[in-house]
């Protein structure tokens, strides 16, 4: 499933490290890339051994946005392609080559190891995963403003629920840079990492994740995923409907062995 634009690594715990794979352009985002990237989290949703997926960059940039070069020269489009390559429309709600929708159907946890530059596009593709790690060189900035092109990929709705509407603005109506210290500081990263760190602490993160009950991973992420879609009460209410259905299944017996299971991990880490 490797290609020389995105480099795939399937680990035996249950983790894929997708690796943008354009250094001397940034990861820049150009068409075939971005259709390797869907692609490749399409398929591998498609693999119940992969439960977790881990997204980072080669060299010293995340991801620097789309390819303008490639758009400016006509090579490519500002979107996700309406047909497949063979030309057929795509289906109804998945776009081809659009890796933001990718992510979105993944339905297991993404982590994002923003290892550096994260801009515009590859702002918004960070803002579609699930958690956010970042280098201690990583920065942000929303240039859609500056370069007159209109984001689809859900930075003007995204970052604004993440950071609050005010923050939001600033960093979209000026395209000025957040660091990544700033950006722990105002809830957008999880943690901030010394550069050597910041993969080994992805895949951590990711075996703690693997440590859950396989079902209540996926469970919970679409859970929290489409009960933020909706209005406080809503979401209050999809919870309880779903844990209805799924808890009227659980017995206590299975119950009780995971949570001597969950003190034992706990005497453990103490």
């Amino acid at each position: 499933m490797t290609t020389d634009l995105l480099l795939t690594e399937i680990h035996p715990a249950g983790y894929a490290v997708l690796t943008l794979n354009r250094p001397q352009a940034m990861n820049a985002l150009n068409k075939a890339l971005m259709t390797a990237l869907a692609d490749t989290i399409d398929a591998l949703a498609q693999r119940p051994e992969v439960r977790v997926l881990i997204l980072t960059g080669a060299g010293k940039a995340f991801c620097a946005g789309l390819d303008l070069k490639e758009i400016g020269a006509g090579k490519g489009s500002l979107g996700g392609s309406e047909r497949s390559a063979d030309g057929e429309p795509a289906a109804a709600g998945q776009p081809v080559g659009d890796p933001v929708a990718a992510l979105n159907r993944f339905p297991g946890p993404v982590i994002a190891a923003v290892n550096g530059a994260a801009v515009t596009g590859g702002f918004e593709l960070a803002l579609a995963c699930d958690i956010l790690l970042a280098s201690s060189s990583a920065r942000f900035a929303d240039t859609h403003a500056r370069i007159g092109v209109a984001p689809g990929w859900g930075l003007s709705q995204r970052l604004s629920r993440a950071i609050g509407p005010y923050r939001a603005r600033e960093l979209s109506f000026t395209g000025n840079w957040l660091a990544a210290e700033q950006a722990a500081a105002w809830g957008l990263v999880n943690h901030v990492l010394a550069p050597d760190d910041l993969l080994p602490a992805a895949r951590r993160l990711a075996d703690d994740m693997l440590g859950t009950l396989p079902e209540m991973l996926l469970r919970y992420k679409a859970v929290i995923n489409d009960g933020y879609a909706q209005a406080f009460g809503d979401a209050l209410v999809l919870e309880k409907t779903r844990a209805r259905a799924f808890n009227s299944q659980v017995g206590a017996a299975a119950v009780e062995q995971r949570r001597e299971a969950v003190r034992e991990r706990n005497r453990s880490a103490g």
